[in-house]
């Protein structure tokens, strides 16, 4: 029978590995993905099958866990509800540099200047296209005033 502790501990490493994310402005993938497929619920499920029943669990016990499990798996919903907002933002902030003139991290690793003539949505990170170049959302630096 899992304890209550085990239960605990696995809720909380759950909850950190979906909250753990890179540090870049741009980056939509998490570091470390969580599992999505996991229903907790079928945790507490388990729990309760595999419970002694000469000992079984605390009624508080089970209400605090399924309340737990149930803000758990609610909060996981948020955060893939969060990245799809944040991708939009990128395609949004992407497609208005188009006709501006950006600085950008060259491909010798020294900051050149450009035009955005065209952006792609193709990939994870939106590229846009600078004087033909392609050039990650993410290695832009900053956007010149027109003019």
């Amino acid at each position: 029978m899992p304890s209550v502790d085990a239960v605990g501990a696995a809720q909380q490493s759950a909850a950190q590995q979906s909250t753990a994310t890179t540090t870049s402005l741009f980056a939509t993938a998490p570091t470390t993905a969580p599992d999505q497929s996991v229903d907790y619920m079928s945790l507490l499920i388990a729990q309760l099958k595999n419970q002694d029943p000469t000992q079984p669990m605390d009624s508080t016990q089970m209400v605090a866990q399924t309340t737990q499990l149930g803000m758990l798996q609610e909060l996981t919903g948020l955060h893939t509800s969060t990245d799809q907002a944040f991708a939009l933002q990128m395609r949004g902030t992407a497609a208005a540099l188009v006709g501006r003139t950006v600085i950008y991290n060259g491909t010798d690793g020294m900051p050149a200047t450009g035009t955005v003539g065209s952006v792609s949505f193709a990939g994870q990170t939106p590229t846009v296209t600078v004087d033909g170049t392609a050039v990650p959302l993410d290695d832009v630096l900053g956007v010149t005033s027109a003019g």
